[in-house]
């Protein structure tokens, strides 16, 4: 009985103003663990995500200009791109980055006509821009005026290590109807959450 009370007051922890083992060097111990914390912090920051600006009205209606978006960088190390994912790229003919969306992956087909985008011979039912599409049609008017293939680019199978992106804006986007299939190598990774203005804070729907 002795012994067991002996253990139980020994398992009981001190105030930490009654600690007689306090270390001297506890604001050194602080340094230290606020330093590591910013470390993992910047490390987090620059090599798993990034912030990018949306510049331009090529993602309209879902992305606008001055709009913030946290970038996934790491997720295409683990897996390649899928169709519907929006990613920011590298366009070294331009000096800047591109955020598309992905229409076609390797091997796929892909064809753009008018309104009706087909992947492999399906129609692809894009939801992130039907009510704009709509709207369109409304105006007897389509929403897209560029189609693919075309006289710059006339194959529309999409070759190994690269995906065909296109703006959710069709008529005013730049995209792998002008500038050609995307690269594997030259995608920043995959936009997941748009974090400013604070009234449009929303997780991306791929």
């Amino acid at each position: 009985m002795q012994q067991d009370l002996q253990q139980g007051q020994d398992e009981v922890a001190q105030p930490e103003g009654n600690n007689p083992r306090k270390p001297k060097n506890e604001v050194l111990e602080w340094i230290k663990a606020i330093a590591i914390a910013l470390v993992l912090v910047v490390l987090i920051r620059w090599l798993l995500f990034k912030p990018f600006i949306v510049d331009g009205p090529s993602m309209q209606p879902n992305f606008h200009t001055g709009e913030r978006v946290i970038v996934n960088e790491i997720l295409y190390d683990i897996r390649s791109p899928k169709r519907g994912e929006v990613i920011v790229f590298h366009v070294p003919s331009e000096g800047r980055d591109f955020i598309k969306r992905v229409i076609g992956v390797a091997g796929d087909t892909v064809k753009v006509e008018g309104d009706v985008v087909t992947v492999n011979g399906e129609p692809v039912s894009e939801t992130y821009i039907q009510g704009a599409i709509d709207e369109s049609h409304k105006n007897n008017a389509l929403y897209n005026d560029k189609n693919f293939p075309n006289e710059k680019f006339t194959d529309g199978k999409v070759p190994e290590g690269h995906v065909f992106v296109m703006g959710d804006n069709r008529s005013d986007s730049t995209d792998s109807r002008m500038i050609g299939y995307v690269s594997l190598g030259e995608i920043v990774g995959r936009a997941d959450l748009i974090f400013w203005p604070v009234k449009d804070i929303s997780v991306i729907n791929h």
